[in-house]
This record gives C-alpha cells, sequence and structure tokens, in this order.
C-alpha cells in the first residue's frame, strides 16, 4: 500500500508530528474500512500517539459509536460534509484524544450518485484545543480520487494523513 505514499510516508511525518507536539489521534473511518489506522500503526512506537480506529461504515454504526445525528444521516446522506464533521468530532470527543479524523465517501466501482460520483469523498479533521481556549475546530474537505477500489481506498487515507500533519504544524506552530 505504497503506491501513493510520499517521502517519508505521511504516516511517519504525521507521528512525528503527533509525538512531537505531545497529541493524541482516533479516527473513525467508512469507506477506508481502518486503513488509516493501519497505516499509522505501521510506524514503530505509534502506540505513543495511535489510541484506536473505529470503523463505522453502516449508519447505526456511525450513530451509536460517534453520536452522529439522524438528521445529518437522513438529510444529507452518509456521503456528505454534515456527516464527516460530525464523525471527526465525535470521535475526537467520545474516544478524548487531541485530533479526531474522518472518512465517508465512495470507494467503487459502483455506488456513485447524482453529484458524488464514485471516488468522492469528505475528509473531517476535529482539534481539541486546550479547554477555554475557544480554539477547537473541525472543518472538512470534499475530495475526488481515480482508480481502483483499492487505489482510492489509500488516496483517500495517505489525503486524510496530508490534511492531518498540515493541521498538527499549523496549531503546533502558532
Amino acid at each position: 500500500m505504497r503506491e501513493f505514499a510520499s517521502d517519508p510516508p505521511e504516516e511517519e511525518r504525521v507521528g512525528d508530528a503527533l509525538r512531537d507536539a505531545g497529541h493524541t489521534v482516533a479516527t473513525a473511518e467508512s469507506c477506508t474500512g481502518g486503513l488509516i489506522g493501519s497505516l499509522l500503526t505501521d510506524v514503530p512506537g505509534s502506540s505513543d500517539y495511535f489510541d484506536r480506529s473505529l470503523v463505522t461504515y453502516s449508519y447505526d454504526a456511525k450513530r451509536h459509536e460517534l453520536a452522529v445525528s439522524r438528521e445529518a444521516l437522513d438529510e444529507d446522506g452518509a456521503v456528505s460534509e454534515a456527516v464527516a464533521r460530525e464523525m471527526a468530532a465525535g470521535v475526537r470527543d467520545v474516544v478524548d484524544t487531541t485530533w479526531g479524523v474522518a472518512t465517508t465517501g465512495i470507494a467503487g466501482p459502483e455506488g456513485g450518485l447524482p453529484g458524488k460520483p464514485v471516488g468522492t469523498v469528505f475528509v473531517g479533521i476535529a482539534y481539541a484545543a486546550p479547554w477555554g481556549s475557544g480554539d477547537s475546530y473541525t472543518r472538512v474537505e470534499r475530495f475526488e480520487y481515480d482508480g481502483s477500489r483499492t487505489q482510492v481506498k489509500e488516496q483517500i487515507a495517505r489525503g486524510a494523513l496530508r490534511m492531518l500533519a498540515a493541521d498538527i504544524e499549523s496549531v503546533d506552530g502558532d
């Protein structure tokens, strides 16, 4: 699973940034099925910063494990900005980590929807700033990737790790 890896790989860059900042991360993965957690744990010493990965593939899993609202799922569908936002904040808050990362998308080869073709994904990043600072946030980006199902999943996972690394560097550099 290194076809789309940077040099050094995203999982190493994220691990170094998390360790240096003294931060922790948990993931809520739908379309990536635990791949982000797998990549993070490929790095020796990842237990210093990686807490867990929740694979919340179904509507019920998203609701029960992450408190994703019925309204977000009903109004926007699982593959949406609203659901990615709630997943990222949910995993961050339920697990009590500094960072939450979430993915929800259509890996293919079928399942595309009008306005959401195969390869569409929403990646959510949630940051828990120190209490009282008012600096906590959640952000979501939409991407579209091409390739086979496994290629799309790797691109999603690595893209999510790149987003996380940039955000860690941003808040740690303040």
